[in-house]
């Protein structure tokens, strides 16, 4: 197989949005051109850091007399996806403080933060690759697994709020499924 420069592409975001989460249990989408359904709300903009996605696995090794590696197994694998999200709107705080603490009355958010879990949900990750290509992620269970970095307030800089997700196995055993298309 050759070399393909066109197969090199940014990860950009859809400029319709980039992330978008449902509840737990919602139909997910399996391909990558079509609409996502209402149920899917956008959580706006997200930092210049992106989106990154890490795995994580760890092996034992099997050691022969002698010192010799004769067999490595996987121990464990967890999958994440991190991200800052820039805006303070409904959906991203309910997803970030959990849906049963953000109250919405007319164009007023009331937040509450206290230790109750939060919930898993269906997020789906839309990017513009190059070439005319688009990518979705489909992540059909992930919850928020890490809040730890800091939410700062000054002049200068945006508000964010810190995102790591964990993406469970589904019933086929995939934490998540990707869709790539053309589209011109």
């Amino acid at each position: 197989m050759a070399n393909t420069a066109a197969n090199v592409s940014f990860g950009k975001p859809k400029a319709t949005g980039a992330v978008y989460v449902a509840p737990a249990g919602t139909s997910v989408p399996t391909d990558a051109t079509t609409s996502l359904a209402i149920t899917y709300k956008s959580l706006g903009y997200v930092s210049e850091d992106g989106l990154v996605n890490e795995i994580e696995t760890d092996t034992e090794d099997v050691k022969a007399w002698g010192g010799d590696t004769v067999l490595s197994d996987q121990t464990s694998f967890k999958e994440t996806f991190t991200f800052n999200m820039l805006e303070t709107n409904e959906e991203g705080l309910k997803l970030y403080y959990g849906a049963d603490n953000v109250t919405v009355s007319g164009t007023n958010i009331t937040v509450k933060q206290n230790s109750a879990p939060l919930s898993n949900v269906v997020i789906i990750f839309e990017l513009v690759l190059t070439g005319g290509r688009i990518k979705r992620i489909v992540v059909s269970d992930g919850k928020i697994a890490d809040r730890s970095g800091e939410i700062t307030y000054t002049d200068g800089d945006a508000i964010t709020y810190p995102i790591k997700m964990v993406a469970f196995p589904d019933g086929s055993g995939n934490t998540h499924t990707e869709y790539i298309a053309v589209t011109s």
